[in-house]
């Protein structure tokens, strides 16, 4: 396999990834079953919030993501993710960095990679490539860092971010997927992030400055965030939109589920490459 391939798919792998931690901020989605939006006779700000409060109770959550990163362009996705314990399972593709559809697994530390029949045209028969999510982006393993911060990153975190914004306000009611929803937007700028980071225990701080670092890094300065609010107080649909130093960030998730069991389990060892051990191999 040439080296040219490796690179393409960690790339494809790092801007799903990124789309996740971007976007994924939405928290989990509500039940079809609501009678009601939320938020009806609540005040803009005190609704999202109060949706925001209940990403601590989520443990797992499906959803769909489709949109646009920077410097990775269009993607698109299904993926479960399980909080406790850490573990995902996406399909993915990212067309402006290649045809291939693939899918990615993160289980027990470590990252996979898969392209079925096709890959295995190109890893000698086998189908999926492995690296340290601890590892990505340092020596040998030169992936985007989105990878490696993914791996221990909640995104329902970031759900809270747009309780920091000034200028909220409720767009009114839609149906998404079948469900009534409140639809809320509003902006928030990096200065008003960072104060929000500075807010809380010692744990959100650190949840809240690790996300917030995700749009440092691709040099957005301010996002329009909309949020659709169920009958029951879930994050339905997410969406983020900024301006970044290598184009522009429009990702929108929609939580299909939440709280019930996600299992993803490592792909049959006799059908992975440890990139790991063959960036080893090669420099010896």
């Amino acid at each position: 396999m040439s080296i040219s391939v490796r690179m393409g798919r960690k790339r494809t792998a790092g801007a799903a990834l990124a789309a996740v931690l971007l976007a994924g901020g939405a928290v989990s989605c509500g039940s079809e079953k609501a009678d009601k939006a939320a938020g009806e006779d609540m005040a803009p700000a005190a609704a999202v919030k109060k949706a925001a409060d209940k990403t601590e109770d989520l443990t797992s959550f499906t959803f769909r993501m489709k949109g646009t990163v920077p410097g990775d362009g269009r993607v698109q996705a299904d993926a479960a993710m399980s909080t406790k314990p850490l573990a995902m399972s996406m399909k993915m593709s990212a067309p402006d960095q290649g045809p291939e559809k693939m899918e990615l697994r993160y289980v027990d530390g470590a990252v996979y990679l898969g392209g079925g029949k096709d890959a295995a045209k190109e890893l000698d028969g086998k189908s999926w490539i492995k690296f340290d999510a601890k590892t990505l982006g340092k020596g040998g393993q030169s992936a985007p860092t989105s990878v490696s911060s993914q791996a221990d990153n909640n995104p329902a975190d970031q759900s809270t971010l747009l309780t920091g914004s000034k200028d909220l306000k409720k767009v009114g009611s839609e149906t998404v997927g079948g469900v009534e929803t409140t639809h809320y937007t509003g902006t928030v700028t990096m200065d008003q992030m960072r104060k929000l980071a500075d807010e809380g225990d010692a744990a959100t701080k650190k949840r809240h400055k690790k996300s917030i670092k995700q749009y440092e890094d691709m040099g957005v300065d301010k996002l329009t965030m909309d949020m659709w609010v169920d009958g029951e107080d879930h994050t339905k649909q997410f969406r983020a939109r900024g301006k970044g130093d290598k184009g522009r960030l429009d990702m929108t998730i929609t939580f299909l589920d939440y709280n019930k069991p996600v299992k993803v389990d490592a792909p049959p060892k006799a059908q992975v490459m440890d990139l790991a051990k063959e960036m080893k191999d090669m420099q010896g």
